[in-house]
């Protein structure tokens, strides 16, 4: 699958990890909206969740765009696409390891791509990073269970099971 990234460049050059992903030739970045191709665009602001249902619209690309949390506000999705959120996962990161709903670019695609049956490539560009394989771990069971559902209403259903507790 495809890897886009719409990129802003307003975080810390170290620690991002869509500029790694691109110079591991595993993701693109664009600098506008309108050089970013069409597909499912990763948006927490999105009012349907991202299921296996999606995966043919997300053969085109997936889409996420990489920039700071402060802002990373609804008006920033303006890309073209269909625009997903994903469901519950907590971060494995070490900037914010532990947090639900904090992921960084490469958690992001890593979660959409288990979702959408991609679990390999998932694996591959986490390989990349030492916490990696820790994002899989802390997030296995909610991950499996949103790959085995039939939409984006049981995605939200499960989810709301993780809320919950």
């Amino acid at each position: 699958m495809d890897l886009h990234v719409r990129y802003e460049g307003d975080d810390d050059p170290e620690k991002c990890t869509a500029r790694k992903l691109s110079r591991f030739d595993l993701a693109e970045l664009h600098r506008s909206d309108r050089a970013t191709p069409y597909g499912v665009v990763l948006n927490p602001h999105a009012e349907r969740a991202l299921s296996p249902a999606d995966r043919d619209a997300a053969e085109h690309a997936l889409v996420a765009l990489d920039c700071s949390w402060e802002s990373a506000g609804e008006k920033q999705f303006t890309i073209d696409g269909d625009h997903r959120a994903l469901p519950y996962l907590v971060a494995a990161n070490p900037v914010n390891f532990g947090r639900p709903m904090q992921l960084n670019t490469v958690e992001a695609f890593a979660a959409a791509l288990v979702i959408l049956g991609e679990t390999a490539q998932a694996e591959q560009i986490l390989s990349k990073f030492t916490w990696g394989e820790t994002f899989l771990e802390l997030n296995e069971e909610p991950l499996r269970r949103y790959s085995e559902c039939a939409d984006s209403e049981e995605v939200v259903a499960i989810q709301q099971e993780y809320l919950d507790r």
